[in-house]
């Protein structure tokens, strides 16, 4: 448990909560759950994330355009 503790001193405090209000905005994740995932886990979930919301803003670029 240490060790990950130590693993994420990369990791400030503003993108740790921003990473857990986007993880339960988006996902509907309870805190609890956010916490107790591994940090290489987090990481790959909020990266997925981001891919998704850049993917969705493209997407609706693109209809815009299409419908304007």
């Amino acid at each position: 448990s240490e060790f990950f503790r130590i693993a994420l001193l990369h990791t400030n405090l503003r993108s740790y909560y921003e990473g857990n209000f986007a993880l339960m905005h988006h996902h509907k994740w309870n805190i609890d759950h956010i916490d107790n995932l591994m940090p290489w886990e987090k990481e790959i979930y909020v990266n997925m994330l981001i891919q998704f919301l850049k993917e969705e803003e493209r997407r609706m670029k693109e209809q815009q355009a299409a419908s304007g």
